[in-house]
């Protein structure tokens, strides 16, 4: 398992479709996931700090988690099947449960968990990015820096 960090969300051209970009904590490996608005939305809510007037579901998944005393301790994305992207989220208590990965990652950020990826599902969708193409993540970045959770609205 390599541990990743959440880049961001973006809105991949011309699908108009959403991914989610993760990278290798210590490598040079991306890995897109095409992911649904609402997790977009979710996602990109966590990472710019934004408190909804009322919890959504990410953050009412927290809240129980906290109610309860239970610890989510890691996400991993452990398998990759006819382009579709599985995870597991692993609880402090040994407990295991299937997730996708958007809801995963959105829990994630909102729980501060590590998140972590099977080299089997790098291996075959990760993307090597050489040091010379850096100035293309940074530009992505810089996307991220000014993208809205309102851009990921369905029309």
């Amino acid at each position: 398992m390599r541990e990743m960090d959440v880049v961001g969300v973006r809105v991949e051209m011309p699908s108009n479709q959403p991914i989610v970009l993760l990278r290798e904590v210590t490598g040079e490996r991306y890995l897109p996931i095409w992911i649904g608005a609402v997790e977009a939305t979710a996602i990109a809510f966590a990472q710019q700090g934004v408190t909804p007037p009322r919890p959504l579901t990410h953050d009412l998944m927290r809240d129980v988690l906290e109610a309860t005393g239970q610890q989510l301790e890691e996400v991993r994305i452990i398998d990759m099947q006819d382009n579709v992207f599985f995870a597991q989220l692993v609880f402090a208590g040994g407990a295991e449960v299937g997730a996708r990965p958007s809801d995963s990652i959105a829990l994630a950020l909102r729980t501060g968990t590590r998140i972590v990826c099977a080299e089997s599902v790098l291996d075959e969708a990760g993307l090597a990015v050489p040091a010379e193409q850096e100035d293309e993540v940074e530009r992505f970045r810089e996307f991220l820096d000014h993208v809205s959770p309102d851009d990921f609205e369905s029309p």
